[in-house]
């Protein structure tokens, strides 16, 4: 899932300094939401369950299907290595020790406006988060990695591709942990992240109405911060029409 459907809603200046604020606040209560429920589940995503032996860790004990786990794996490394990141095909088992520690980071794309000689800018998401195993390699350094902000480090670029799959294989391999985050009002899908290669990533999404403005109000805006950036807005009444997912599942059970 890589179309993001953005709604443009026209707005101005004065709504859009009073949802800016709400947004902000919205968005900071989500990601500390967000942090407390990864820490609670983190014993749940232990990478020993879906990779057994093929896995560095303290416990060598056989796990059924890591096998086809594993394969995999290496299935889903090898068609994204070479390109962009330039790393060997080959999974070396077994695989680094992989901390069970979920991290999250805000949902970023780049939007071209119209208008604006192809200008690109860094749209924020306050709402959306992709989620991975922690590693020496987040997302932020990984993509420095590849613009040339910081030197290649091929071990640490694996490690990161690896958590990120691992996660992904993880939630297909036991749904019911995938069930668990939509309990919780998360939906959860796959994001493929454009300048990583199309790497992917699971992405949870709070169950909240963003919007954006149209390109010219946003060129304004940023024309006027000198920072090729802006945040989705969490629509006036989002939070109002929140929907209930376990009032539609039973809805539709009883149907």
């Amino acid at each position: 899932m890589n179309e993001l459907n953005i709604p443009r809603t026209d707005l101005d200046s004065q709504e859009f300094l009073e949802l800016r604020q709400a947004t902000d606040k919205i968005s900071s209560f989500l990601g500390q939401r967000l942090r407390e429920h990864l820490t609670t589940l983190r014993p749940l995503f232990i990478p020993r369950k879906l990779l057994g032996t093929y896995i560095k860790s303290s416990s060598q004990q056989e796990i059924n299907g890591s096998d086809k786990a594993f394969a995999e794996l290496q299935e889903r490394f090898s068609a994204i290595c070479e390109s962009p990141f330039q790393l060997p095909k080959r999974l070396q088992a077994p695989l680094p020790a992989m901390s069970n520690v979920l991290e999250y980071t805000p949902l970023q794309y780049e939007l071209a406006l119209d208008g604006d000689n192809g200008k690109s800018i860094t749209i924020t998401s306050p709402t959306r988060f992709l989620i991975s195993y922690q590693s020496e390699c987040p997302l932020e350094r990984l993509q420095g990695m590849l613009s040339g902000k910081e030197a290649k480090q091929t071990d640490d670029m694996r490690q990161a591709l690896i958590c990120h799959l691992s996660l992904v294989l993880l939630l297909e391999y036991f749904p019911a942990l995938k069930s668990l985050l939509e309990d919780l009002r998360y939906q959860v899908d796959i994001y493929e992240i454009p300048d990583l290669g199309n790497l992917p990533a699971i992405m949870i999404t709070a169950p909240l109405t963003t919007f954006l403005p149209p390109d010219k109000f946003i060129t304004e805006v940023t024309q006027l911060s000198g920072i090729p950036a802006f945040q989705e807005i969490v629509a006036q009444d989002a939070v109002e029409n929140m929907p209930d997912l376990l009032k539609a599942e039973l809805q539709k059970s009883a149907a």
